[in-house]
């Protein structure tokens, strides 16, 4: 993993929270969201680094995952994750800085967008490329949860499992055996499993994406994106790969609640930048500029 520019622990929020940089310092800013919840911001990187040629980029690792993770019994909300960001933004001194969400990291640059109509000691957002984003009802992310398990369960992934249990990695070599093991679990958000071997590895806390999940209770965002839109002209860019677990319908509608481009990429599943990084950072890097 390249080695950051600047990192640190945030000194304002209640729990201490990873932060690196990248890029050159004068650079305009792009602050990227990982997903999760409850995962950590590298195994974006290294391929989310080609912003650093251009850009200042800043990132941490969210609370309760990675190098932010606590001991607090309180259970993580994504209101906990919003203010965490506000927080992030005004130690930075950031002012209307780009934002880079993927996953569930674009979902929660949305739900900041939708608490500064009425927070408005928040600092604004600027221009949003949202990534790969997390359902915005909560019918959509049970489809998708209904595909990824079907997906994992299916017969590609069985022979995939298969041809790991035969091959002796476990006895002869741990590491690459939990390496491979890791890919399998993740092949199902790609459009070909076998590109997962490209992807940094990386765990999640359970019960921080459980507590997140649970705190969205049976949520539509449509209505209040639609209400941003109307309250704050931004440009948004959406990119969703066509063989994506969560249901392009999802995209869709973002883009058209915020007014937004959308970027359909053929032959891509949910992890754009490692299945189409091409593509991905030409619109990426276009919208930056």
């Amino acid at each position: 993993m390249p080695v950051p520019r600047a990192e640190g622990f945030t000194a304002t929020t209640d729990v201490p929270l990873y932060w690196r940089e990248d890029g050159p310092s004068g650079a305009p800013p792009v602050v990227v969201l990982h997903g999760g919840p409850g995962a950590h911001h590298d195994y974006l990187y290294p391929q989310m680094l080609a912003l650093a040629a251009t850009h200042r980029v800043i990132t941490y690792d969210q609370r309760g995952g990675g190098r932010s993770r606590t001991d607090d019994p309180v259970p993580i909300t994504w209101h906990t994750q919003v203010d965490d960001l506000s927080m992030v933004l005004r130690e930075f001194g950031l002012e209307s800085p780009a934002i880079v969400g993927y996953s569930w990291g674009a979902l929660l640059a949305m739900l900041y967008a939708i608490q500064g109509l009425t927070r408005h000691t928040m600092p604004p957002l600027g221009r949003m490329a949202l990534i790969s984003p997390a359902p915005i009802t909560r019918d959509w992310r049970d489809q998708f949860e209904a595909e990824l398990l079907a997906r994992q369960r299916g017969p590609v992934i069985h022979q995939l499992r298969a041809e790991l249990s035969a091959s002796g990695l476990r006895e002869t070599n741990m590491a690459a055996y939990r390496q491979r093991s890791f890919e399998l679990s993740v092949a199902g958000y790609f459009a070909n499993p076998r590109l997962a071997e490209s992807l940094t590895a990386f765990r999640v806390t359970g019960r921080v994406q459980a507590s997140i999940w649970e705190s969205l209770g049976d949520f539509d965002l449509t209505s209040e994106l639609r209400a941003v839109s109307r309250a704050v002209r931004r440009p948004v860019l959406v990119v969703h790969g066509r063989n994506d677990p969560i249901p392009l319908v999802s995209a869709e509608a973002v883009a058209a609640a915020l007014d937004g481009q959308l970027v359909v990429l053929d032959d891509c599943g949910h992890v754009p930048y490692v299945e189409q990084p091409r593509k991905l950072f030409d619109a990426m890097l276009r919208f930056l500029s």
